[in-house]
């Protein structure tokens, strides 16, 4: 087993792929990342132009864990592919309030 290998395999952080939204629950955007709080963060200081930025999503709605990238990145590009009804199921099904989910990562 290579070094690379041994450090992944030692690694207990996760994979995440998140469901985020603007306030008026009328844009969902799906992202994948390795830490959750970090990127949400990131998404609310709207630090970085594009998407999330320009349509103020910053409430993280639902989000799925996975130990490595491949599967992450795969469930990522499922959900991306998937209808709004789709999307808005698996938020109902893990929110069905549609809270922020933020709050419970960041401080």
């Amino acid at each position: 087993m290579t070094r690379k290998r041994r450090l992944k395999a030692l690694s207990p952080m996760p994979y995440f792929v998140y469901l985020l939204s603007n306030a008026r629950r009328t844009v969902l955007y799906t992202g994948v990342t390795r830490n959750l709080a970090r990127r949400v963060e990131a998404h609310r200081s709207a630090s970085v132009a594009g998407f999330t930025k320009r349509y103020n999503v910053t409430d993280l709605l639902y989000f799925e864990t996975f130990d490595d990238i491949h599967s992450a990145i795969a469930r990522e590009k499922q959900i991306k592919g998937g209808s709004r009804a789709r999307k808005e199921a698996l938020i109902h099904a893990l929110n069905p309030m549609w809270r922020d989910l933020s709050s419970d990562l960041l401080p």
